[in-house]
């Protein structure tokens, strides 16, 4: 679980951000600040929901696209630029969710009662694992939410809990054993 940032710092990053983005809007080139400040948070937040990698590339490619695309018509409402992307990637997925349908409805390999039953199946199976991540203890469950949602190195996570990459690297296994454990006791 991220910890809470000072009230200040919030500010200054919504202030730095909505610089960023007026300045972006002026001139696409400086656009690539964005770019480089939201890729992974965007890259994460279609990976969590598409399963194939070159689709999770192609789609956060196309996030940006788009983004820079409509840069002149982003409006700041007080919500953080990356809530726009993130909306932006959510039609993007939704999109080609659609496409994908289609070719399998035009190919007829799966009948759709079949890809219905497996869709439920692994958003239940996502929900457990969830659920039992948040039982972890608190250290175990950051480590897990930094390495794997937020997808940092052990370097990165190291650095912001103020520990050694062993201790991170300890934290890490344990919580993955803790997990397997839980879900071992639950298939038998």
């Amino acid at each position: 679980m991220a910890a809470r940032k000072p009230a200040n710092t919030v500010v200054g990053l919504e202030t730095e951000e909505r610089l960023l983005v007026e300045a972006a809007q002026k001139d696409p080139a400086k656009f690539g600040d964005l770019y480089e400040i939201h890729f992974e948070r965007v890259y994460a937040f279609i990976a969590r929901r598409v399963r194939d990698r070159d689709t999770v590339e192609d789609l956060t490619s196309e996030v940006f696209q788009k983004a820079l695309a409509s840069l002149g018509s982003y409006q700041v409402r007080g919500a953080p630029f990356a809530a726009w992307l993130f909306r932006i990637a959510a039609n993007a997925m939704a999109d080609q969710s659609k496409r994908a349908a289609r070719e399998i409805a035009n190919t007829e390999e799966d009948p759709p009662d079949t890809a219905a039953a497996n869709d439920l199946e692994a958003a239940e199976h996502r929900g457990r694992l969830f659920r039992m991540v948040n039982e972890l203890p608190d250290d175990q469950r950051l480590v897990i939410f930094e390495r794997f949602v937020e997808q940092r190195s052990i370097r990165e996570i190291a650095s912001r809990l103020e520990r050694s990459e062993g201790a991170v690297k300890q934290l890490q296994f344990r919580a993955l054993q803790n997990l397997r454990t839980q879900m071992e006791g639950r298939h038998a």
